[in-house]
């Protein structure tokens, strides 16, 4: 019981970091470049990829920390965090709007970004 505890906080304060820092980008570039491309969850998923292949590595490497905390930080923030089921639906709705170009590219950068955010995750605490 205590693990699931730690891992439904690590997912309540991941879920509100996600969705405020997506809401804030979208808002930014909608407001401001009147860009509907869902940045926001780009971001967010890139952000998290990075920085969980960084926890990951450091943790493995420099930092010997209880499993509670591990899964707090791992699957319950970053899990939360980051989230696949709106970067596909997202997709989806680029591509039922005809936008078959914005879908692609959401598509594959984000695979791409995503690939390069545990790249430089790694690289960062391999350095350190």
């Amino acid at each position: 019981m205590e693990t699931i505890i730690f891992v439904g906080i690590g997912g309540f304060l991941g879920a509100n970091a996600r969705y405020l820092l997506s809401s804030w980008m979208t808002y930014q570039l909608a407001e401001n470049y009147e860009i509907t491309f869902p940045y926001g969850t780009l971001a967010v998923n890139f952000i998290g990829s990075a920085l969980l292949a960084f926890f990951i590595g450091w943790v493995s490497r420099h930092v010997e920390l209880p499993v509670n905390i591990r899964l707090l930080v791992a699957t319950g923030f970053f899990g939360a965090f980051t989230t696949f089921s709106t970067f596909a639906n997202e997709t989806v709705a680029l591509a039922q709007q005809g936008n078959w170009l914005g879908a692609a590219g959401n598509l594959i950068g984000t695979n791409l970004i995503c690939i390069l955010g545990v790249l430089l995750g790694l690289a960062v605490v391999s350095r350190l």
